[in-house]
């Protein structure tokens, strides 16, 4: 009993846990037929799980089978019969005749005094097992299975609660990618909506980390391009001329080192979404080739002369304000505004209020199925930690964080404020946000010794990022 009790409590999928039952108590008594049968609403009974009975509805169990059924559910007890040919409670019986039964055990799911079903087992051929002595194992093995059967028929409910609870958040704003509440993602999720299903190009802006590839991805494969490729190519730190072949692909020999013709990277996403992020940093040249795509859907491989045709929406991100850089002459006007149809502009991850709980409980989850660790909380104090960081990188920094807190936190089920190993806030002289992310990055590159990689891997953001904001506060003191 301790074993089954074990096996039927670890299954929670409610119909295999009813076939589980019957199979026990077949095997138990080594009948020949069998099956469970569970009250729904109304009062009439379901066949849940069956054996050797054929296609038998509810309405049309034969007797003496449905006999016994209603003996057993209405008396609330269990029921052996060791030959029903000889039995009196079902002299003149035809049906016991035509189908040969010679002994039957029946007892009721009962739970709290409530009948949820009902299982029910007969042979014609072997009695030897139907006993009082199994009929005692069947009231223990009962009561089992209706307390197991409530649980996996609660967590069932459960799961379908979750699956409405989700359907609608999937109509709330449609992106189960993309976590967030606040009111400033809501505008997001309104606009992700409105230009879902069109091929005007979009203009998403935010600072590293804030997830704008992730919106990206979101537009392509909840739009009419999904079966299409998503192909996305970062513009920042690259040089112009392999940008350039990346993106438009090269014929042979048109460089050192172009043993064979290549396609683009635009050809290759032709029918789906190109997503280009850092498109501030792209040279004029290629301003002026990428021009030519969005007008006509025109390319041509770096040193040929054949031009291809290809149908791509256009998504480019940045974090700079590409505004400015048209005004200083540094990016073209005409490809602002071809690329400039929609702006989307995705808000830093300090600005977002309790997101950061949320995408943190997130994060944590991931984190600690990813390194196979049982499910870990976070405390109080570590909540109170992470809202009171400024997150300069956003939320790529807040998963790195928590992932690293994962696996500091060891074998404890919880995560403490100093897991996290992010500065804590205290008060002083009054400083600006940009003054607080200076001097964090200033002194985690002073940690590690001038390396910017490992700096950019501490903070938890591009090194693009990184040698961006130097070079800012840079020139800011010259």
């Amino acid at each position: 009993m301790l074993r089954i009790g074990q096996v039927l409590t670890s299954i929670l999928d409610a119909d295999e846990l009813l076939h589980t039952i019957l199979q026990t108590a077949m095997e138990t008594v080594n009948a020949e037929r069998g099956f469970v049968v569970i009250f729904e609403g109304g009062g009439g009974w379901e066949v849940r799980a069956r054996h050797n009975l054929g296609e038998w509805s509810p309405e049309e169990l034969k007797e003496p089978s449905g006999r016994v059924l209603r003996r057993v559910l209405e008396e609330r007890r269990p029921l052996l019969v060791h030959d029903a040919r000889t039995d009196p409670r079902f002299h003149g019986s035809e049906s016991v005749i035509a189908q040969q039964i010679t002994s039957v055990i029946a007892v009721p799911l009962l739970l709290h005094d409530r009948v949820l079903g009902a299982i029910y087992v007969d042979s014609r051929k072997n009695r030897s097992e139907f006993t009082e002595e199994n009929l005692a194992f069947f009231r223990a093995f009962a009561a089992q299975a209706a307390l197991a059967y409530a649980n996996a028929d609660r967590f069932d409910r459960l799961r379908v609660e979750k699956n409405l609870l989700q359907t609608e958040m999937q109509k709330l704003h449609g992106f189960p990618e993309i976590i967030g509440v606040h009111p400033s993602m809501q505008q997001v999720f309104t606009l992700i909506r409105k230009v879902l299903n069109s091929d005007i190009s979009v203009l998403l802006l935010g600072e590293s980390g804030t997830g704008k590839e992730i919106v990206a991805r979101a537009l392509h494969y909840n739009g009419p391009r999904r079966e299409k490729p998503f192909i996305a190519q970062f513009c920042g730190n690259l040089s112009e001329n392999l940008l350039e072949s990346e993106l438009f692909g090269h014929k042979r020999g048109s460089f050192t080192g172009a043993l064979h013709d290549k396609p683009g990277l635009m050809e290759i996403a032709d029918g789906g979404t190109f997503f280009l992020d850092e498109i501030a940093d792209i040279s004029p040249t290629i301003q002026a080739r990428l021009l030519r795509v969005l007008q006509d859907g025109a390319i041509r491989r770096v040193g040929g002369t054949e031009t291809r045709h290809v149908d791509l929406r256009i998504i480019s991100a940045t974090n700079r304000d590409l505004k400015q850089d048209v005004d200083a002459g540094r990016f073209r006007e005409d490809l602002y505004y071809r690329l400039n149809v929609i702006t989307i502009s995705l808000p830093p991850l300090r600005e977002r209020g309790d997101d950061i709980v949320l995408l943190a409980e997130h994060f944590l989850k991931r984190a600690s199925e990813r390194q196979k660790m049982p499910p870990k909380r976070l405390l109080e104090e570590a909540i109170q930690t992470l809202k009171a960081y400024h997150w300069p990188g956003n939320v790529r920094e807040l998963e790195n964080s928590i992932e690293r807190a994962v696996v500091l936190s060891g074998e404890r089920d919880e995560i403490r404020a100093e897991d996290l190993v992010i500065p804590v806030q205290t008060p002083g002289p009054r400083k600006t946000l940009r003054d607080h992310e200076r001097d964090i990055v200033l002194r985690t590159l002073e940690k590690m010794d001038g390396n910017k990689t490992r700096t950019a891997e501490a903070l938890g953001v591009s090194l693009r990022w990184l040698h961006y904001r130097l070079k800012e506060w840079n020139d800011l003191k010259s």
